[in-house]
């Protein structure tokens, strides 16, 4: 007999792409046969050879090194798995087939005589596939993660508690080579190893191993859940009042989209927010709650809902950046430039926002001019880098005639003019702040501007002159009050 494997009516091993065939209603297989699917033509995917894999591990996923643990565990001659690796590792498998109960490839030995090699894996029954599919359902993660290509250690596990082994393990992989070895020899080594990488990019190579391809998972999936969905609706309707509420994380069912019913259309946006509750009943308020204050918080959930929901509705929100948490400090400068509340309210968000009154009147005033940039840099000093001081200065000098041009004191990214009455402040966003000084404290006096000139001119209540002829400016230390220094603009 020869030890070599004709390749006649067998996948080239030089195929490119792959072919997925899962018409699982021709499925068949002989039921005393330990894996071999005799007769389902439609139940295989074929995977171009890959290749070679220098400096790099076969597994990466922790189901990836599971399945070849499984093989060194019952392979008897450790050297053969050796010499299997370094063929799989040099690019000498061929197309890989799978299909149920089986995997098939041609593994070409270092003398390049090719052989055709095949491992065996256990099919489930229909009974393990029903329990697998009833446990899948009951946690809609399962789902979510096969969707992913991820079979995480929990999926496993509780397949394992419903009397069902997805991995493999000692035994469970049974060589066939025509090389005519009786145990794991270096071309079945060699096919489970490559299959250790397709295993590491879908794990649903696995579950076509144990007997059914993705659609057909997918599909017996969907109509569970359907199932499911129908016997449950009249008897929860009927006890809705009796039992608590129950729902599923919104990550999960989102991610198991593919396989559920579409959602309904988005709602309309309403035309306002909605009124908040009136809480002025005949019964008086608990110690401690204050109606009012909870009025307010109403009306302000009641906005903030409606923002978000006409945010969610535009057409470029997926576009849209996540907008960063605000402080406690910042949320209680923007509940009150919201809903601006009573002065005793005032009061007491200012203490809490640990703020003097008058200092979280100039706040509310600079969330206005910008929201949370404009806040960060009323709150914040910094000392900002030498470019953007040059820059600065740049624009500074060509906006004024000699003469004219302002005098700055500058301590770290607060410019005053002097006189002390108008200020610029720096953001780390690149933007300028004109700020006013009012009865002995900095007010914001605009929204901001990326040119300093046009803030400062802002903040001094001037038109700055188009720029004339050449001269010097003094140029102010960022970090100290030293002497101004002349620079040729």
């Amino acid at each position: 007999m020869s030890d070599t494997y004709e390749t006649d009516g067998y996948p080239n091993p030089g195929h490119q792409g792959e072919e997925y065939d899962d018409d699982y209603e021709a499925e068949g297989r002989d039921p005393a046969s330990r894996g071999a699917a005799v007769s389902a033509p439609g139940q295989e995917r074929t995977f171009a050879a890959l290749p070679p894999a220098r400096g790099r591990g076969f597994a990466e996923s922790w189901w990836g090194r599971a399945w070849l643990k499984a093989l060194e565990d019952t392979a008897l001659d450790g050297q053969q798995v050796k010499k299997g690796r370094r063929l799989a590792g040099e690019g000498r498998v061929g197309a890989v087939s799978v299909r149920p109960g089986r995997i098939t490839a041609v593994v070409q030995d270092r003398d390049s005589t090719p052989y055709r090699s095949d491992v065996l894996l256990q099919q489930l029954s229909e009974e393990e596939w029903d329990r697998f599919l009833d446990m899948a359902v009951d946690r809609a993660g399962h789902i979510a993660a096969l969707l992913d290509r991820e079979m995480p250690p929990h999926l496993v596990e509780d397949a394992a508690a419903a009397g069902v082994d997805l991995l493999p393990g000692i035994g469970d992989l049974d060589p066939e080579c025509t090389c005519e070895a009786w145990d794991h020899c270096p071309h079945s080594a060699a096919l489970c190893y490559q299959v250790a990488r397709l295993l590491d990019q879908d794990p649903f190579v696995l579950l076509l191993m144990r007997g059914r391809g993705e659609r057909r998972v997918l599909d017996d999936l969907q109509a569970r859940i359907t199932a499911r969905a129908s016997e449950r609706q009249p008897a929860e309707s009927s006890r809705a009042e009796d039992r608590p509420a129950r729902g599923v994380r919104a990550d999960e069912a989102f991610a198991a989209q593919e396989i559920l019913p579409p959602l309904p259309a988005p709602p309309p946006l309403p035309a306002e927010p909605g009124p908040p509750p009136s809480l002025d009943t005949e019964t008086g308020p608990e110690p401690g709650l204050e109606p009012a204050a909870l009025e307010v918080l109403a009306t302000d959930s009641a906005v903030r809902a409606y923002r978000m929901l006409a945010e969610a509705l535009s057409p470029d929100h997926g576009q849209q950046p996540v907008q960063a948490g605000l402080t406690p400090e910042q949320d209680a400068v923007r509940l009150a430039a919201d809903v601006r509340p009573e002065p005793w309210l005032m009061t007491r968000l200012a203490a809490g926002s640990g703020r003097q009154r008058a200092e979280l009147d100039a706040a509310v005033r600079a969330w206005g001019y910008g929201g949370t940039a404009a806040l960060t840099v009323f709150d914040e000093e910094w000392a900002p880098d030498p470019a953007s001081h040059a820059r600065a200065l740049t624009r500074l000098a060509a906006a004024w005639e000699d003469g004219e041009r302002p005098r700055l004191r500058a301590v770290r990214n607060r410019w005053t003019a002097a006189g002390g009455d108008a200020q610029l402040r720096y953001g780390r966003d690149g933007r300028w702040w004109p700020y006013r000084k009012e009865r002995g404290r900095w007010i914001p006096a605009g929204p901001s501007d990326d040119d300093p000139a046009a803030a400062l001119s802002e903040a001094l209540g001037v038109t700055p002159p188009r720029p004339q002829g050449s001269g010097l400016l003094a140029i102010p230390c960022w970090h100290c009050d030293g002497p101004a220094r002349p620079v040729e603009r």
